[in-house]
C-alpha cells in the first residue's frame, strides 16, 4: 500500500475520513501492483510471438496443378503471395477487405476471398486461380460465356466473377435468376455488367 498522506492535510481526511483524493490514490496503488504481473507477462508472450514471426520463411504452395516454393512473411497474405511471389496477376487486388470478391480463387474447391486469408494456411490444398481454369487454347464454358454475352466492360472484376460463377455453378446454387444474384452477391461490378453476367452464368448452368 501506498504511505499513508499526512493527516493534517485537509486534501486527505476530510470531517468525516479519508478524502477522495486519498481513496483513489491509495486504490490506485493497488490496482497497478495487481495488473502489473499480468501485463509483464502479456508483454513477453508478444515478444516471443514477434520473434517468432520475423524474417523470411519458405511456403508451399500447390497453385493450378504444380507446386510452386517461395520465400514470404509469414504474415502475407494469399492474394500478395499470388499476385507478388508467383506472377499470377489475373487474380485482382480489389479493396484489400473482402468486400468486392475481385481476388476469388477456389481453394479445395471453395470458393474464397484470397486477400483474407494468409499464404502460409493454405500449404498443401489444391489452389485454382483464373489462369488455371482453360484447358490449353480451350476455354473453360465459363469464360466463354462470358464473352459470349459480353459480360463485363472494364473486365478487372471478371476473373473474381467467373471463379465465383464457377463454384456458385458446382455448389448447385445457380438454378434460378434470384438464387444466383443471391449467391453471386459477393462479387461486385462497378460497371454494372450484372445483366450479362447472370445471363452467362445461367447459361452454363443450364447445360450442366
Amino acid at each position: 500500500m501506498l504511505p499513508p498522506d499526512n493527516p493534517q492535510d485537509p486534501a486527505t481526511y476530510g470531517p468525516s475520513g479519508p478524502s477522495r483524493r486519498s481513496f483513489l490514490k491509495q486504490t490506485g496503488g493497488l490496482l497497478g501492483m495487481a495488473l502489473a504481473p499480468p501485463l509483464a507477462a502479456q508483454a513477453a508472450q508478444l515478444t516471443s510471438l514477434s520473434k517468432k514471426v520475423e524474417g523470411m520463411s519458405e511456403i508451399m504452395l500447390r497453385v493450378n496443378g504444380t507446386e510452386r516454393r517461395f520465400l514470404a512473411e509469414p504474415r502475407t497474405s494469399l492474394l500478395d503471395a499470388l499476385r507478388e511471389q508467383l506472377d499470377l496477376t489475373g487474380t485482382k487486388k480489389g479493396c484489400d477487405h473482402g468486400q468486392c470478391g475481385a481476388c476469388t480463387v477456389l481453394v479445395d474447391g471453395r470458393r474464397i476471398n484470397s486477400c483474407l486469408t494468409l499464404a502460409v494456411m493454405n500449404q498443401g490444398k489444391d489452389i485454382t486461380t483464373i489462369e488455371g481454369l482453360a484447358q490449353g487454347e480451350e476455354l473453360h464454358p465459363m469464360q466463354a460465356a462470358f464473352l459470349k454475352h459480353d459480360g463485363f466492360q472494364c473486365g478487372y472484376c471478371t476473373p473474381g466473377q467467373i471463379m465465383s460463377a464457377v463454384a456458385c455453378m458446382k455448389e448447385g446454387h445457380a438454378t434460378s435468376d434470384d438464387q444466383c444474384r443471391e449467391w453471386m452477391s459477393g462479387n461486385l461490378c462497378r460497371c454494372g455488367a450484372y445483366a450479362n453476367i447472370l445471363a452467362a452464368v445461367r447459361e452454363v448452368a443450364g447445360r450442366s
